[in-house]
């Protein structure tokens, strides 16, 4: 580890206090120095081949799955296989790496937490170093919090498997610099999460486990299987230490889940169901398909054609492979009122119910509320067993094309569009205001909830679709809108947080990326220009 480098040195346009110091050692930036200086030049490489690939898209042509890899899709192969400590992945939780709920999230009653740096974190420098910090603490036992009410938060003796997400490939940590350029986020948050804490994982019969958001090909699953391989040899590591599960969140995923597991597959031990982002990638990606725009969000549920043929796909993918299919997310917080509560568990059991009984090992939730429930769903299903692998769905009919892209029935209603106004403009003048897991209407809404509400805005104004009473959806009518539920804003949350707030500057941009003629194909990158 103390061989010399003559990679190119990272420039950090934030000074080292305290916590950098920690975090950012010499043999720490030499390592992220030389994994940028590796892997960056290809990584751009794969952000212009998607590029490309949409162009196709856009121009006509529809995804599917590719005849290149029909040999590894037809032939007999396993991934090399699953730590005991993930064996048993009933119910994970998410959540931003914030010291006092990455405590909560380890003591809730849950096989897995899902540290996150990607969509429920605002990657302020200070939120993504304090986030690396509290991870290293959380490994090491010794993490806590205090409130100011004097409430201390501290780990329970047996707490939930740690699992890091790191921020997507597209994404840029613009305060750490290499020739002029931000690095990836997800070099910089995979580096130093490995680095300084491989040993102790190991250590205590773990590992350095990571979820991999937002792929879109085999070759994005390869160039991270690449980074894998080099962090093992550096550090003299056998292949297949580091572990990672990837979200199949994206549609051009969908059609490459065998290739992406067959090129992770000394490293990779599942496959998740975004669902979120997935229904997002399915609007942007089938954009200037004026057949395929979606109704409204709310009607766009699991029971849906084309998403349960993706999830009884994801599911038969990966046990032909010894892989794990993991479920997606229960968006729902409990509610004090024990009526609407009643509600709100009833539909995540159904959920829940449907997914288990699919086949899925396994599911999310982003409250420790819902815990009991879930876990009493996957119990029952699972019975003795640990997960559901044996679930092989071979006599299911073969999962098309056409299935995974077809059109979804639904209104879009005047209801519908004013409510993804209100969602969109709360998350965006959080997530510019730092914090990017914000409970709305009763559901945890991060980056991609955000990203289904202004889509669909976008696409319906597009392909000058109507509101199902007759009204054309234009810039003018959602404009209108926008002024008129900023004011709803005002009204249900009080003058002083409005005004405190800044939601001018979020509605101003999501003015800005819903009329544009081009869709901006992430709020969170011009979002991070106004982060705070």
């Amino acid at each position: 580890m103390n061989q010399p480098t003559l990679s190119p040195p990272l420039s950090f346009t934030q000074p080292f206090q305290g916590n950098e110091k920690a975090m950012l050692t010499e043999p720490a930036i030499r390592f992220v120095t030389d994994l940028v200086s590796e892997f960056t030049p290809q990584r751009n490489q794969l952000l212009n081949a998607r590029k490309v690939w949409q162009q196709h898209i856009d121009d006509g042509a529809l995804p599917g799955f590719i005849p290149e890899t029909l040999s590894i899709r037809q032939s007999e192969w396993r991934i090399r296989g699953i730590p005991q400590d993930l064996q048993d992945r009933r119910v994970e939780i998410t959540g931003p790496v914030e010291r006092k709920m990455v405590i909560n999230a380890l003591n809730a009653d849950v096989n897995v937490f899902m540290a996150d740096f990607e969509d429920s974190l605002a990657p302020s420098w200070e939120k993504v170093i304090e986030g690396q910090i509290a991870l290293r603490d959380a490994v090491n036992g010794t993490i806590s919090y205090t409130h100011e009410s004097g409430k201390i938060y501290q780990l329970k003796p047996d707490p939930a498997v740690l699992v890091c997400r790191v921020r997507g490939l597209h994404l840029p940590e613009r305060h750490v610099q290499w020739q002029g350029e931000a690095i990836p986020g997800s070099l910089f948050d995979f580096a130093l999460y490995f680095f300084h804490n491989y040993q102790a994982l190991l250590a205590k019969g773990s590992g350095p486990y990571f979820y991999l958001p937002k792929l879109q090909s085999w070759q994005e699953a390869a160039w991270w299987a690449s980074v894998f391989s080099a962090a093992e040899d550096r550090f003299s590591l056998p292949r297949g230490t580091i572990k990672a599960t990837v979200l199949i969140e994206t549609l051009p995923a969908v059609f490459q889940m065998d290739e992406i597991l067959y090129y992770l597959r000394d490293h990779i031990v599942g496959l998740n169901c975004g669902r979120w982002d997935y229904i997002f990638s399915y609007i942007k990606t089938l954009k200037n398909h004026r057949d395929r725009v979606l109704p409204d969000r709310q009607s766009v549920t699991m029971d849906q054609p084309f998403l349960d043929a993706y999830s009884r796909l994801l599911i038969k993918t990966c046990h032909r492979r010894g892989a794990f299919a993991m479920g997606g997310m229960a968006a729902f917080i409990p509610s004090k009122d024990p009526g609407r509560n009643a509600t709100v568990l009833q539909r995540v059991r159904a959920d829940k119910e449907r997914e288990a009984a699919n086949g899925h090992d396994g599911t999310w939730i982003a409250h420790p509320g819902l815990a009991e429930t879930v876990n009493a769903v996957f119990s029952h299903a699972l019975g003795e067993r640990r997960n559901q692998l044996d679930v092989l769905r071979e006599q299911d009919a073969p999962v098309t094309a056409e299935d995974l892209l077809a059109p979804c029935a639904g209104e879009r209603t005047e209801q519908g569009m004013r409510a993804n106004i209100r969602v969109a403009v709360q998350y965006i003048e959080a997530w510019i205001g730092g914090n990017g897991c914000v409970p709305i209407y009763g559901l945890m809404e991060d980056a991609a909830t955000a990203e289904i509400s202004r889509t669909s805005i976008w696409q319906w104004i597009h392909h000058q679709k109507s509101l199902s009473d007759g009204r054309p959806v234009t810039s003018t009518l959602f404009r209108q809108m926008l002024a008129e539920e900023l004011h709803t804003i005002q009204q249900e949350l009080g003058e002083q947080r409005f005004s405190g707030g800044r939601f001018a500057e979020a509605a101003h941009l999501m003015e800005r990326i819903t009329t544009q003629d081009e869709l901006v194909d992430f709020l969170t990158l011009p979002g991070y220009a106004l982060l705070a």
